[in-house]
C-alpha cells in the first residue's frame, strides 16, 4: 500500500543536471541517473488518492501507483515487470515524454508539486538495463501468419514487438540507412543517446523481428510487392510534411531551412555518418522560429555548435508560469512557460512576436531577420495574425531555422498507389479497427494522428497490433490501451 503521508515529508526532488559548461562541449545526456534514496524518497510522494488521474493523463494506462509503490519498496524487479505490462519503451518515454501523466497528479491540484512520475519512470529501466533485465521474450509457438510494418518509429517498433510476442511473423521496413524513426536522427544525443534505440533493436531481432534499411515504400519497393509478402500492413510513417513560411518576403535566401534539415544531419555528424554538418551554426547569429520541443532541440544543437547568438521566436504571448485554471483546468495538459535544458546554456526568447522578412546581401545570403509584434486571435476556428504597427525591428541572423510544426504525414507513391488521402489535419482516416479505407492495412502513430507524444505514438502501434492479431486470427486478445479516436485530456 502506498505511504499516505510521504507527500507531507518530502518535497518535488529532480536529480542535479549536468554542468552546463561540462555538458556543451559533447552530446551526452544532460540528465544523469539519480541515486536509490532519491528516487525512492520521490516515489514515496505517489499517495494513495484513491483515483489515480495519472491513468488518465497517460494514454498507455501505465500502473504508476503500482510502480511507484514497489520503488519505494525498493523492489526494482517487480517495478519493471509492472511498468512493461503498459509499455514496450520506458527508457523512450521517460527521457522525451513531456508527462501528462504528471499534469494529471492529484498533488498538482491548485498549483502543488506533482510526483516525479516521469524521474522514477527511467530510473526503473536504468536499473533494469543495468541489471541484465531487458531479455527476448520470443514466442512459444509461430501463427504462420505475416505482417509488414512500414516505419520503424516509436509506432512501428511497438507494434513489431507485440506483434511479434504473439507470434507473427514482422517485417519493419525503413526508409533510412538505420533504425528508430525519428527517435534516430530527429532527437539529438543530449536528450536521447542512441545506444538506447539499439538495445531494444537487439531485443527485438531476437524476438524474431525483421529489419530492412533503406526501402522506400512505393520507390524502391512497389506496395504490391509488400502487400502480397505479408497477410497484413501496419502503415506507421510519422507526420514529417513541415509547416513552412514560404509567402514570408526573402524565404528563398541561402542560410532558411527547415529545423528537421538542420537536427538530421546533426545527428549524422554525432553518429558518424557524415564528417561534418552542411548546415551548421558555427560561429553565426541564428534565429529559432518556434516555441516548441523541435525548437529547443534545436537551440541546444546550435549551442554546441559554438554559434555566436541564438534568438528563439514565439508567436503567442509569454505563457504563466503556474496553471490558470479557467482556461486549462486540472487535470487537463496546462499551458504554462516551459524551460528546457538548453534554454539554462544560453540564447535569448522573445514571445508574441513574427517575422515580417528575411533580409539577404547582394550574393542572396540571409544578413538580418525583421521581426514585429503580433497579437494572435481565433475567427471561426482561424488563427489570425495581427502585427502591431510601428513595433518592427531588425536583427542580424546568417542561419534562420524554422521549427513551426508538421502538417501532417507526407505525400507520395506509398499512398497513391493504395489510394489513401490525407484529411484535413494531414493524418490518414481509419476504421475502429485502425484499419484503413485498404483492406489489410492499418494506420498507427503520427500517420494517424498527426505530430504528437512518444507515448501516443506507443499507445497507437499497441493498439494497433492488438486489431491485427484479431484480424490475423490470432488467439486471445493482445492489450489495446487507446481507439482511434482517443483524445488528450481537455475541459
Amino acid at each position: 500500500m502506498p505511504d499516505p503521508n510521504g507527500f507531507m515529508r518530502y518535497e518535488r526532488r529532480l536529480p542535479a543536471r549536468r554542468p552546463v559548461p561540462v555538458r556543451l562541449q559533447d552530446w551526452r545526456e544532460v540528465y544523469p541517473s539519480a541515486g536509490d534514496e532519491l528516487v525512492r524518497e520521490q516515489a514515496s510522494r505517489c499517495m494513495d488518492c484513491g483515483i489515480p488521474f495519472c491513468h488518465d493523463g497517460c494514454p498507455l494506462g501505465n500502473r504508476i501507483p503500482d510502480w511507484n509503490d514497489l520503488v519505494r519498496g525498493g523492489d526494482w524487479d517487480f517495478a519493471i515487470e509492472a511498468l512493461h505490462a503498459t509499455n514496450n519503451f520506458p527508457e523512450f518515454t521517460g527521457r522525451l515524454c513531456p508527462a501528462p501523466c504528471e499534469a494529471a497528479c492529484v498533488l498538482s491540484i491548485a498549483g502543488g508539486q506533482a510526483v516525479t512520475i516521469k524521474q522514477v519512470e527511467v530510473e526503473i529501466i536504468n536499473r533494469a538495463v543495468a541489471a541484465g533485465r531487458i531479455v527476448p521474450r520470443p514466442a512459444p509457438e509461430r501463427s504462420g501468419k505475416s505482417v509488414g510494418v512500414v516505419g520503424s518509429g516509436p509506432a512501428g517498433l511497438a507494434a513489431a514487438q507485440q506483434l511479434a510476442r504473439a507470434g507473427h511473423d514482422v517485417v519493419v521496413y525503413e526508409r533510412d540507412d538505420a533504425l528508430g524513426g525519428l527517435l534516430r536522427y530527429g532527437i539529438p544525443d543530449f536528450k536521447l543517446e542512441k545506444e538506447h534505440i539499439d538495445r531494444r533493436l537487439e531485443q527485438l531481432r531476437a524476438e524474431g523481428v525483421v529489419f530492412r534499411t533503406g526501402v522506400n515504400v512505393g520507390v524502391t519497393v512497389s506496395v504490391e510487392e509488400l502487400r502480397a509478402s505479408h497477410d497484413a500492413l501496419l502503415l506507421a510513417c510519422g507526420a514529417l510534411a513541415a509547416r513552412d513560411v514560404a509567402d514570408t518576403p526573402g524565404r528563398a535566401l541561402r542560410g532558411i531551412h527547415l529545423a528537421m534539415e538542420h537536427l538530421v544531419e546533426s545527428n549524422r555528424v554525432v553518429a558518424g555518418r557524415q564528417p561534418s554538418p552542411a548546415i551548421t551554426a558555427e560561429g553565426k547569429n541564428v534565429i529559432i522560429i518556434g516555441g516548441g520541443d523541435t525548437a529547443a532541440d534545436c537551440l541546444g544543437v546550435a549551442h554546441r555548435q559554438g554559434a555566436r547568438s541564438v534568438l528563439q521566436l514565439d508567436q503567442y504571448p509569454t505563457p504563466p508560469n503556474e496553471r490558470d485554471e479557467s482556461r486549462d483546468p486540472w487535470p487537463t495538459w496546462p499551458w504554462i512557460l516551459r524551460n528546457y535544458p538548453a534554454h539554462e546554456e544560453g540564447g535569448e526568447r522573445a514571445f508574441a512576436v513574427a517575422v515580417t522578412s528575411f533580409e539577404g546581401d547582394e550574393a542572396g545570403d540571409l544578413r538580418a531577420v525583421r521581426i514585429a509584434e503580433v497579437s494572435v486571435s481565433r475567427v471561426d476556428g482561424r488563427r489570425i495574425v495581427s502585427v502591431v504597427e510601428g513595433t518592427e525591428r531588425e536583427y542580424p541572423a546568417e542561419l534562420v531555422l524554422l521549427a513551426i510544426g508538421f502538417e501532417g504525414t507526407e505525400e507520395g507513391p506509398l499512398l497513391a498507389n493504395l489510394g489513401l488521402t490525407r484529411n484535413r489535419r494531414g493524418g490518414i482516416d481509419t476504421d475502429g479497427t485502425w484499419q484503413s479505407q485498404a483492406p489489410g492495412v492499418f494506420i498507427a502513430g503520427d500517420m494517424h494522428r498527426g505530430a504528437s507524444l512518444i507515448v501516443w505514438a506507443i499507445a497507437e502501434g499497441r493498439a494497433a497490433a492488438a486489431s491485427i492479431h484479431a484480424y490475423l486470427g490470432g488467439d486471445g486478445e493482445l492489450p489495446s490501451p487507446v481507439d482511434p479516436t482517443a483524445v488528450a485530456l481537455s475541459a
